[in-house]
């Protein structure tokens, strides 16, 4: 066995249950407003219907606007650090939303819980590509999103639970603090590149910088992050990802009230059925990203996914209220379908553009991915609010994820380099 190949092995055993656990955390306090407004805080602090959607959206306008400056502070300072503070903030942002007396209190939180949460993703994607090949991106990248479906999976029951069991303040502080303790376990345990980490040899070192290096070598060169944003492919992606997250976002944070409202049934029920769309998604992200690393082939992934995902909340619609049971099927599909192509969607950028850029590249289409998700969560709510059920919805998110599709049918496929490829080169 190689030295990289041992590397290799260290590197996904120790980092990525690290980078796993902590957007999962990022991502709970981030979801569980959907429970919270479900389990009486409407009622509690006097939320109107459109008051709810826009505080549910409020996050993703804060989301928006740090996502640049924090890919680029990763990229030439630390990713490390960055996260760890960040983990602090948000986990006494979410604690706080236990004890807002008033929705007053809630604007504020919201919004900043969001300005503090939008370092972390591209932080995360700017930290895996200093430790991951090209070969190995797309599974690297799922496991940090499996935080994602994985945290709404057994939030959805937790929640539910801790809402019959206390209340939705309780909901709050219970699932925030464990973002601050987690803070210094990450900053003990994590190196930002290899060179720094004292559990690799000296050689393993050298190799995979060796390799890494090799990687960029392959790239066209560019020379700033303007002329990285003009880029044709960059732009289609920013669209792309922004009608994507339409989809996503209007489903994860009115998921539990469109279940709750169209089958009357408790709170503790809401959330398991509020679960299986998660359980699909892992299942579905794995399997995807696995294949799209074997093959390198990432766009074929992404686009039949969403088409998959749109033509469900389709059929969803078209059934109504006449089959619970089977609409719900649906939407566990469309749940599934939406979350599957992250991993090979966010080794793209990797692929066609340099290290220098590739992390403001990834932060840009993040942040527009925010701005989707804005969209999504609060129109979703309106529309919900407005016509008494979730039927218009469905066809808003339906028409996102085709648009997102078809867009995706309009990206160059990077060329396919693999690492003996290029060692078969250097030779």
């Amino acid at each position: 066995m190689s030295q990289l190949q041992v590397a290799s092995r260290k590197r996904w055993m120790r980092l990525i249950p690290l980078v796993f656990i902590t957007y999962s955390l990022a991502y709970l306090d981030r979801a569980n407003y959907g429970f919270g407004v479900a389990g009486g805080m409407g009622e509690d602090l006097n939320i109107t219907a459109g008051v709810s959607s826009f505080l549910a959206a409020l996050f993703f306008l804060g989301y928006f606007f740090f996502q640049v400056p924090g890919a680029h502070y990763a990229e030439k300072k630390s990713a490390k650090i960055l996260i760890f503070w960040s983990l602090i903030l948000w986990g006494g942002l979410a604690t706080l939303t236990g004890m807002a007396t008033s929705v007053a209190w809630l604007y504020p939180i919201r919004f900043l819980l969001g300005v503090v949460e939008s370092a972390v993703m591209p932080a995360m994607l700017v930290f895996l590509s200093h430790w991951f090949l090209k070969e190995e991106r797309s599974r690297a990248n799922t496991f940090l999103i499996l935080g994602n479906p994985v945290t709404v999976l057994w939030m959805s029951i937790l929640s539910g639970y801790l809402l019959k069991a206390f209340d939705w303040r309780w909901l709050f502080i219970i699932e925030g603090l464990p973002a601050v303790l987690w803070a210094f376990i990450w900053y003990k345990l994590v190196n930002d590149r290899p060179k720094d980490a004292k559990w690799l040899t000296d050689q393993e070192k050298l190799d995979m910088e060796a390799t890494l290096q090799k990687e960029q070598a392959a790239l066209k060169p560019v020379k700033n992050y303007r002329e990285a944003f003009k880029s044709k492919q960059v732009i289609v992606l920013s669209i792309q990802y922004f009608m994507w997250s339409i989809g996503v976002y209007g489903f994860v944070m009115w998921l539990p009230s469109i279940i709750k409202q169209a089958s009357s049934m408790d709170i503790v029920a809401t959330g398991w059925l509020s679960s299986g769309p998660y359980l699909l998604a892992v299942i579905s992200m794995l399997a995807l990203s696995y294949f799209s690393d074997k093959t390198l082939n990432r766009k074929t992934f992404v686009w039949t996914s969403l088409l998959v995902g749109a033509i469900a909340f389709f059929g969803s619609f078209m059934l109504g209220t006449s089959n619970f049971w089977l609409s719900y099927a649906l939407l566990v599909i469309a749940g599934g379908a939406m979350y599957a192509p992250y991993g090979p969607f966010f080794a793209i950028i990797p692929e066609i553009l340099p290290r220098n850029v590739a992390g403001g590249a990834m932060a840009l289409i993040n942040s527009m991915g925010a701005l989707g998700s804005f969209v999504g969560a609060y129109f979703v709510g309106y529309l919900n609010g407005l016509t008494g059920g979730p039927g218009a919805s469905y066809i808003f998110m339906a028409g996102s994820l085709l648009i997102s599709a078809l867009l995706t049918l309009m990206v160059k496929k990077p060329a396919v380099t693999s690492v003996k490829q290029m060692e078969a080169v250097s030779s």
